[in-house]
């Protein structure tokens, strides 16, 4: 009896073909709109006498730029200008990003706290910040607080900080000969007092007393400096103390009015929503976790610390790396306020060059790099706290 010859199964109907004939349909469908979006955009600059390219950008820029992290002219071309405006969007994005996670984990864990002063201050906080627009806060801060305070001939000094209409001016510092080998040696003694914080820490868990990692480990970095900085005979910066001279103030940091309104604002309104993910983070820790580590007879602090946290980043992360996406590209705004970033300064090479498509390209590809970065970073971050399943 012959063996009948099995049928082959119908392209149309075979399961494992169908997912990648639909994904190469939609790769076809997505080129075929690029190209056509691409061919349309040549014609009409062509139509209009308009040549596409990016050798505008050695041009001489010819405008001035309030604030640079860089040595600027107007003499300096449009490719410097950008630069120095990207240089000021990062550094606004940086700053928020630390200040306003610092900012959000702290509200976030008052808001839980049996101290119920300190949690409706926290929720106060909150609401206020969270359900205002985020221009509006930045125009408060910028011509309401700022621009309301004394001139710079009678600025408010608190020690070595002063504040006033132009902004603040605060201690800062610059580098000598040996802060290379200062470098150096942080980096080998930050490594070091991991490593003891990770010692005491499995000392701790493992014959349940407190071991103090945290202060040990800090105290080990703090006498490993101070060695250092008598062999040395200087630390690792000089500090330039501001010093007000009846007209103006010499030395230190300036930090422009602009600058305050629009990192203040971002930080208040990202660390918000910051705020209210660690809560969530928390409470979805389950309730059997905190419950174990007071019979264990675990301080609230420490519980906090050592077991709740720890499980509860595993779900903050994520919905923060979306905060720390919108954090940066709310840095736009600063425009409103005069603080030249990428968008400001872009809007400023378009008005003069006249070539639009070349500068928006920049732009977008300036925030495609940032918030690309931080996802990956985010990423990083992301698996190395999650669960490794067996």
């Amino acid at each position: 009896m012959e063996l009948q010859k099995k049928k082959s199964t119908p392209l149309w109907r075979n399961k494992k073909m169908i997912p990648i004939i639909l994904q190469i349909l939609f790769v076809i469908i997505i080129g075929s709109l690029l190209w056509i979006l691409v061919h349309n955009t040549r014609i009409g600059l062509d139509r209009i006498g308009i040549r596409f390219g990016f050798d505008f950008l050695d041009l001489r820029a010819g405008f001035n730029i309030n604030e640079s992290l860089i040595e600027y002219s107007t003499s300096d071309p449009y490719a410097r200008a950008l630069l120095v405006g990207l240089l000021s969007t990062l550094r606004v994005s940086f700053f928020g990003i630390i200040l306003s996670t610092i900012i959000g984990v702290l509200v976030g864990i008052a808001k839980m706290s049996s101290n119920w002063l300190l949690s409706k201050v926290a929720s106060i906080y909150i609401e206020v910040f969270r359900n205002t627009p985020l221009l509006l806060q930045i125009f408060i801060l910028n011509f309401a607080v700022f621009l309301s305070l004394p001139t710079i001939q009678e600025a408010i000094g608190v020690g070595p900080f002063y504040l006033s209409n132009r902004g603040a001016v605060i201690p800062w510092f610059n580098t000598h000969d040996l802060t290379w080998m200062w470098s150096l040696l942080l980096l080998v003694y930050v490594i070091g007092s991991f490593l003891v914080f990770k010692w005491l820490m499995k000392k701790e868990i493992e014959e349940g007393r407190d071991t103090h990692p945290f202060s040990a480990a800090f105290g080990v970095f703090v006498l490993l400096n101070i060695v250092t900085f008598f062999v040395f005979g200087q630390g690792p910066v000089n500090m330039l103390v501001p010093k007000f001279t009846g007209d103006t103030i010499v030395g230190g940091l300036a930090l422009t009015t602009p600058f305050l309104s629009i990192l203040l604002a971002l930080t208040f309104f990202t660390s918000t929503y910051i705020a209210e993910i660690v809560r969530g983070g928390i409470q979805a820790v389950p309730k059997g976790q905190t419950e174990a580590t007071q019979a264990l007879g675990f301080r609230p602090a420490n519980a906090m610390r050592l077991v709740i946290f720890p499980q509860a980043v595993r779900i903050i992360i994520p919905p923060m790396t979306s905060q720390y996406l919108n954090l940066i590209k709310n840095s736009s705004l600063a425009l409103a306020v005069g603080y030249q970033e990428i968008v400001g300064v872009g809007n400023t090479v378009m008005n003069q060059s006249g070539r639009t498509l070349e500068v928006i390209l920049v732009i977008i590809g300036v925030y495609l790099f940032f918030n690309l970065t931080i996802s990956l970073i985010m990423n990083y971050f992301n698996k190395k706290f999650q669960l490794i399943e067996r």
